[in-house]
């Protein structure tokens, strides 16, 4: 299962929880007990306020989802504390604790446990409990909230390295692919030499022998040294056509890049090059590095689900590189290191790049055909 996924079924729980917990109270609300030691409406207002702050830290409405926090734990102790029986409604300041411990500091989530533990032995205490039940229930609802905020910071150290274990992989995956482009280039131009030296010096000598032994003998024999000659002159024609196209062979493009965003966890990458891309060795590393830099912060800061890379020739014919996916994006964008980086690279080959924050990120890069 995505990670995606996971997080819709687990908020889908949350709910689901927070509504069942509630069907004793709302029952209660419609027959002729008592449910609440005040108004009813207000019970109704702090409950359907709970679960209105709980939908907006879901669904990501919420602009600052620490300051909503305070509100969702007020709401949620106005719930339990309302109810004269408070059943199982302080799984609400549970669910409080654990969204404090995903959305703030480890200081603050203690703070949210420890208020909410109070809220727990009050609401025994007014519901007219005794000491050992106030000191039992207390520390059954503070170690529930203990394991949820544990398991809350478990995820998000496993995930933190997660994170760090696929930008690692991407950046050893791009320095791969340039590497072994790199020994692929030199390898080409070692065999080009090796051609050009043995074979090319042999047969120009031959040429040259064939000349000479044109000039010394017979018409028959002179006919036949002609051929020769002209056989030669092609194969020497040959060699150097193979020789030109290792030197001018374009680097696998495609292939870097897919074994670059290949087996990424998150986000889900759609590459595509287009056929007629066929860059020199320095375009190819610009655009890996682009890559390389785009899929990175993709990981580490955009929360996005897919990310779309697209590598196409424009009318003009320069080649062009754009990079987008569907995070959360910035209000303000701050070029750090990495985008100043794949700035200076495309510039340095006489192209362009521009960047866009919201909504989303998106990257454009326009680097001059070889």
């Amino acid at each position: 299962m995505s990670e995606s996924r996971l997080e819709i079924w687990t908020a889908a729980s949350l709910v689901a929880v927070s509504l069942l917990v509630a069907v004793p109270v709302v029952i209660d609300l419609f027959g002729d007990a008592t449910a609440t030691t005040g108004p009813a409406w207000a019970w109704w207002a702090c409950y359907l306020g709970y679960l209105a702050l709980l939908g907006l830290i879901f669904a990501g409405f919420a602009r600052r989802p620490v300051i909503v926090l305070v509100p969702l734990a007020l709401c949620a102790a106005g719930t339990v504390l309302l109810a004269a029986r408070a059943g199982f409604t302080p799984i609400l300041l549970v669910f409080v604790t654990a969204c404090a411990a995903t959305l703030a500091s480890r200081r603050l989530t203690a703070a949210f446990l420890a208020a909410n533990t109070g809220v727990v032995a009050l609401a025994v205490v007014v519901a007219g409990g005794p000491f050992p039940d106030v000191a039992l229930t207390s520390l059954v609802y503070a170690a529930l909230q203990t394991c949820s905020v544990w398991a809350v910071w478990s995820e998000r150290r496993e995930r933190t390295a997660r994170e760090r274990l696929a930008v690692a992989n991407t950046e050893l995956r791009a320095a791969t692919a340039l590497l072994a482009e790199s020994s692929r280039s030199r390898e080409r131009l070692r065999i080009a030499r090796e051609l050009h030296d043995l074979l090319g010096h042999q047969l120009t000598a031959l040429v040259l022998e064939l000349e000479v032994a044109s000039h010394h003998r017979g018409d028959a024999a002179a006919e036949h040294v002609l051929r020769a000659r002209g056989l030669a002159r092609e194969l020497l024609g040959d060699v150097r056509t193979a020789v030109g196209e290792l030197r001018s062979r374009p680097p696998r493009l495609r292939e870097a890049l897919a074994e670059i965003v290949a087996d990424l966890p998150r986000p889900r990458v759609h590459l595509s090059v287009a056929d007629d891309i066929e860059p020199d060795e320095e375009c190819a590393v610009t655009l890996i590095r682009c890559v390389q830099e785009v899929v990175t912060n993709a990981i580490r800061h955009s929360e996005a689900e897919n990310l779309w890379l697209r590598v196409d020739r424009a009318e003009s014919g320069e080649i062009t590189l754009r990079a987008e996916d569907d995070g959360r994006g910035a209000e303000l964008l701050r070029i750090g290191n990495g985008l100043t980086g794949v700035r200076e690279r495309v510039e340095q080959l006489g192209g362009r790049v521009s960047f866009e924050s919201r909504p989303g990120f998106r990257v454009d890069a326009t680097v001059p055909a070889p």
